[in-house]
């Protein structure tokens, strides 16, 4: 046989089989069905994931450091002095603008406000900065009222955290350390973890919460990214400071690996489990087409169509069910979920992130290639069994 001859047989064959698939449009519909809903749910959770990651990262700059103390692995463990904070800020690798070196002194504390959904009590990120903070993260934007002004109890809310927590709106008073603050604005930062956050003047921040002189991060402008190298190792052996040097960009990827991982896995276990029951539905309905096609096939086979176009149309069959069934869940999935906002704790800070659930195409063709894969097996048994039927047996059922 020739492999035009070959291809022939797999065309007709495969014609035939999705041709018949309206006489099974029961099984046919609930092999479907169940498989977009396999898929849903996979893209579904695993979308909560992708949006954490993706609001962890968004910030992440390649030319932005963050600098604290050695040993410490996010910022609520740092603690830095202000004169440590000056040899950092003296690098000659530093961008400069009219107010001197790009580079933000600043502290992080934890405060309770009620949730709007719930009305419980969750954490919320309190950011002492200094004036370059704004110069540091160069994506921030007040969009409603302005910034705060120096040395008076004001704040700046992101977008995220005044969604999330009740009392946020512009103008609002807030309890914080036994005081009143005052929102006066609200900023975005492209979807970022700097929009859960509330931000405040460095220096009253740390009166309020009797800091002293010492604070916990420096984030710093680096001239260019490949300048970065050279800013950490001046940094790291210095003998007057003991820090350690990361970029943005890593420290947040570093910070949204634990809930990332913890939630991909859990999403990709109850897929999995729900997909084993998806391969049954799958095989019953592809034993059941093999069956009702057993006289077409073995026709087909007394006038010398092999073996392997059977297996590959019964094959196709199933795959192209499954695939119907992955774009349907893939579809529903981003409807469903896609910018849907929501929040949840980040256990490095124990402080609430909000963000937005991504569908993203990258997880949209894993729900494909995780239809795909059900199909495969839910038509690799029934295709063997067709190509092992017995021709004249079949031919007498006619």
């Amino acid at each position: 046989m020739t492999f035009g001859n070959w291809l022939s047989q797999i065309f007709v064959v495969t014609r035939f089989s999705l041709q018949s698939v309206p006489e099974r449009k029961g099984a046919a519909a609930a092999t479907v069905f169940g498989i977009a809903g396999v898929v849903a749910v996979l893209v579904g959770v695993l979308s909560i994931g992708y949006g954490f990651r993706q609001a962890m990262t968004a910030a992440g700059q390649e030319d932005c450091a963050l600098v604290m103390r050695t040993g410490s692995d996010n910022e609520m463990t740092s603690n830095l002095t202000m004169e440590e904070g000056k040899v950092v800020a003296d690098s000659a690798h530093l961008v400069r603008n009219e107010n001197g070196p790009i580079a933000s002194i600043e502290l992080y504390a934890i405060i309770n406000l009620p949730k709007r959904s719930t009305g419980t009590d969750a954490n919320i990120p309190l950011r002492g900065v200094n004036a370059q903070a704004y110069a540091v993260r160069k994506n921030l934007k007040i969009v409603a009222g302005r910034k705060f002004e120096p040395g008076r109890n004001e704040i700046v809310v992101g977008r995220g955290a005044a969604n999330e927590f009740a009392g946020l709106e512009l103008g609002n008073k807030i309890p914080v350390a036994g005081q009143q603050w005052t929102v006066v604005g609200i900023f975005t930062s492209n979807g970022g973890i700097a929009e859960s956050e509330m931000w405040a003047d460095a220096p009253l921040v740390q009166q309020t919460y009797h800091r002293g002189s010492t604070f916990q991060t420096v984030y710093c402008k680096v001239k260019s990214a490949s300048d970065y190298q050279a800013f950490s190792d001046e940094l790291m052996s210095d003998p007057r400071i003991k820090v350690t040097v990361k970029r943005e960009s890593e420290y947040y990827a570093d910070q949204s690996r634990v809930l990332f991982s913890i939630i991909t896995g859990l999403g990709t276990v109850v897929a999995v489990l729900m997909a084993i029951g998806a391969v049954f539905g799958a095989l019953n309905t592809m034993y059941s087409a093999v069956a009702a096609r057993t006289r077409e096939i073995a026709t087909l086979r007394a006038l010398g169509f092999g073996t392997t176009p059977v297996i590959i149309s019964v094959l196709i069959e199933s795959l192209v069910l499954a695939l119907v069934g992955g774009l349907i869940g893939g579809a529903v999935a981003y409807v469903m979920f896609d910018g849907y906002q929501a929040a949840t704790m980040n256990f490095q800070s124990f402080s609430q992130v909000a963000f937005a659930f991504a569908v993203t195409p990258q997880l949209l063709v894993q729900g494909a290639i995780f239809a795909a894969v059900i199909g495969f097996f839910g038509g690799l048994f029934p295709a063997i069994r067709a190509a092992r039927m017995q021709i004249a047996p079949a031919l007498r059922e006619m």
